[in-house]
């Protein structure tokens, strides 16, 4: 069966989930995918090894790998559901963004090591800014489909 189509239960009830992470989406689940597991990787090395430099840094570092998991998660299980929880963890991570980003502008001695989201994704060229950004447009076109 195409990846593409919306399928029917085993009774022919009731519509399957549809998947968010096909045709463009891919790209999205992709990136998403990789940011997952660069912040989940940085940030446990930083909460174990160095963890008494930049607490709160490697914390939030943590927190930004969790959303970017999650959201991951729900591009691939597709549906509703899904799509509705993508839609607000995207929402909640361009919040993040914005706001660690301008803390880290506003108070850099509050963060002695960078985050993910420092300087608005600044070490990861941006694409923490332009990801949820993306991920709203994607999750809110699939809902109009």
């Amino acid at each position: 069966m195409p990846e593409n189509t919306t399928t029917t239960a085993s009774d022919g009830t009731a519509p399957a989930r549809r998947s968010l992470g096909t045709g463009p989406g891919r790209l999205l689940v992709t990136l998403y995918g990789v940011f997952t597991v660069a912040a989940a990787s940085r940030s446990l090395y930083q909460l174990i090894a160095q963890f008494d430099r930049a607490p709160l840094a490697y914390s939030l570092s943590a927190v930004s790998a969790a959303v970017y998991g999650f959201i991951t998660f729900s591009l691939v299980r597709g549906g509703e559901g899904a799509r509705r929880a993508a839609f607000a963890c995207c929402a909640l991570e361009l919040l993040g963004v914005l706001g660690i980003g301008t803390w880290t502008l506003l108070d850099p001695s509050a963060f002695p090591d960078a985050t993910v989201w420092s300087d608005y994704g600044m070490g990861y060229l941006f694409i923490p800014i332009f990801l949820p950004v993306t991920g709203l447009i994607w999750l809110r076109r699939g809902r109009s489909a």
